[in-house]
């Protein structure tokens, strides 16, 4: 593309990374960092192992969140002198819960042509294997650090009909459950997905109420976490859990007793749980 004045403009690339296995770069990330001018990267340190890796060398310069605003100039310089640029991220997609997002923004204010090259995404990976996600879901990537501040976003969020997916560190993590349980209640199904694409990849569903157990033995790698939306958790009337231990009950009981023991087990209303039962029976006889 070429500038008022002549010269070529450069391009910049948002180049997805491998969150893990190195395996899943992509052949065209490949092809656009062996042939940019520079890439601009969350941790050169992280990125020029990736590069060596796959035997590119390339000059690299740093773009993270403490220095975005100011290295954004600098790389709009570079673009201006017709040089192309791959903005990478130490995993995954840049400019979704990572740095870039200002960079982008200003080189489109600019002018300059900005490319996506698409490839691994954490959430998106997470939410293919978690079984959830069958009538939409809200990114909203790391929440608040602060207790208090988290809940007070949870609050906004807990009654949307959407799947919640968010990204959570490992010191965080059983904190974060914890607040989960306070303001979205025990009984709302959850996903982990911590690891993904590395050895010791472990997805996990159960619910919030469960995970308070569970998560003290998995405080390690990075964590995406699915909650299921509050709309589709209620659209039978009662919960996941109570939908679980009614499974169980109904093909080895008569339906009044297998009612009565789910709503003592589950703490679920029993009339709601009656009228599931007559559902699920009219739905086998069909």
């Amino acid at each position: 593309m070429s500038s008022p004045d002549g010269a070529s403009k450069g391009t910049l690339y948002v180049v997805a990374t491998p969150i893990g296995n190195l395996r899943d770069i992509t052949l065209r990330a490949l092809d656009v960092l062996k042939r940019a001018d520079v890439v601009a990267a969350e941790d050169t340190r992280k990125t020029s192992g990736l590069l060596k890796h796959f035997d590119i060398s390339v000059r690299l310069v740093s773009l993270h969140q403490h220095n975005e605003k100011q290295k954004s100039e600098a790389i709009l310089s570079f673009l201006g002198e017709g040089k192309d640029v791959a903005l990478v991220s130490d995993a995954g997609t840049p400019a979704i819960s990572d740095p870039g997002a200002h960079l982008v923004a200003s080189a489109r204010s600019a002018g300059y042509p900005v490319i996506p090259i698409p490839g691994p995404n954490a959430a998106v990976a997470a939410l293919s294997a978690s079984g959830l996600a069958e009538s939409g879901f809200l990114f909203y990537g790391f929440l608040p650090a602060k207790s208090s501040a988290r809940k007070k976003s949870l609050s906004s969020l807990k009654d949307l009909p959407f799947d919640l997916v968010f990204y959570e560190a490992p010191h965080r993590i059983s904190e974060f459950v914890g607040d989960l349980a306070e303001i979205l209640g025990e009984e709302r199904t959850v996903v982990f997905a911590r690891e993904l694409t590395k050895i010791y990849e472990t997805i996990h569903s159960c619910t919030i109420g469960e995970a308070l157990f569970w998560i003290d033995s998995q405080q390690k790698g990075e964590f995406v976490v699915i909650v299921k939306g509050m709309a589709q958790e209620k659209k039978t009337g009662i919960s996941r859990e109570g939908e679980r231990v009614l499974g169980i009950l109904l093909p080895a009981l008569p339906l009044n007793r297998a009612v009565k023991l789910a709503a003592e087990i589950s703490g679920e209303n029993r009339n709601a749980l009656y009228e599931f039962a007559l559902k699920q029976r009219e739905s086998t006889i069909l």
